[in-house]
């Protein structure tokens, strides 16, 4: 919503069900995926409410841990908890409802990738992967706490980058999986997204777990839903396809950068010390949205 010439509010809200057994760890995940949408507008989170539901045979202790988490990564991002609302349910849910503002010229939106343009991601692919595994008692906790700390880690470096760098579109990776919303930025018509598979980043152990086909429902959903938009090479497996349709927690930002604002992207990101790959380019349109390579 544009208030005037200089200012814009980003509203935005999202919560799930555990995806780690520890409630401070979960509150911040939760929190960090919420507040992600702010951050792939290229905004900031000015205040927050919290969204808990929360089963009433569980100690108070665990809902006064996920409270923490929740607070602890809003805070960390600047902004404010203002208050929120909690009710009673069978299974716990968390996650925030949150306001950010942002400069109306400086506002990204998924549209707006140019032929040229290079790909970027900022944290790795998998976490819907292992949590599937660690849920079967199959992940290696290693694997599991590496995924966590992923998935609370906040995009806020990376989209300050991402706007100094002058990008043309970006997006976060949550529930639709890499390739969905991938998808959505090449939209119906224009521009062509190559992406090379040897380039994603995977979280350790996903190749493993895929291997087995430890995949959430979610990604086969996302597989069904968006296969008509992707073009896969013949080299490109089964299981490496799904990995790429995975349906992520608080996942990364996927940035069109046009290729002078490499330079300086890299710099900024160095200097907050954030990981990043260039995992592929952008074309004018050639059949698919999506053409997928080794």
């Amino acid at each position: 919503m544009r208030l005037d010439d200089e200012r814009a509010l980003i509203f935005t809200t999202d919560f799930f069900t555990p995806i780690v057994d520890d409630p401070y760890q979960y509150g911040s995940i939760a929190a960090a995926n919420a507040l992600s949408d702010v951050y792939a507008m290229g905004g900031r989170p000015l205040l927050a409410l919290n969204i808990v539901a929360f089963p009433s045979d569980l100690p108070l202790d665990m809902l006064s841990d996920l409270l923490r988490g929740l607070a602890e990564k809003a805070r960390e991002a600047g902004a404010v908890i203002a208050g929120g609302h909690t009710i009673q349910d069978k299974e716990p849910k968390a996650g925030l409802a949150v306001i950010g503002m942002v400069h109306p010229d400086q506002l990204m939106t998924k549209a707006g990738a140019q032929p040229g343009d290079v790909l970027v991601l900022t944290k790795p692919l998998g976490s819907g992967v292992i949590a599937t595994a660690a849920k079967s008692n199959q992940a290696d906790p290693a694997h599991m706490a590496e995924a966590a700390q992923w998935m609370a880690r906040l995009n806020r470096a990376a989209a300050e980058a991402a706007l100094a760098a002058g990008a043309h579109a970006m997006t976060d990776i949550t529930g639709f999986g890499f390739l969905g919303h991938a998808s959505e930025m090449a939209g119906d018509g224009g521009v062509t997204f190559e992406i090379g598979t040897n380039s994603i980043p995977l979280m350790a152990g996903v190749d493993g777990y895929a291997d087995e086909w430890l995949f959430p429902g979610g990604s086969m959903a996302n597989q069904e839903a968006f296969a008509s938009k992707v073009r896969f090479e013949e080299e490109v497996s089964r299981e490496q396809q799904l990995i790429l349709f995975d349906a992520q927690t608080s996942g990364g930002l996927l940035i069109a950068l046009p290729p002078d604002g490499i330079e300086v992207f890299g710099r900024e990101m160095q200097s907050s010390q954030s990981p990043w790959w260039q995992i592929g380019r952008v074309i004018e349109r050639s059949g698919s949205g999506i053409v997928v390579r080794r």
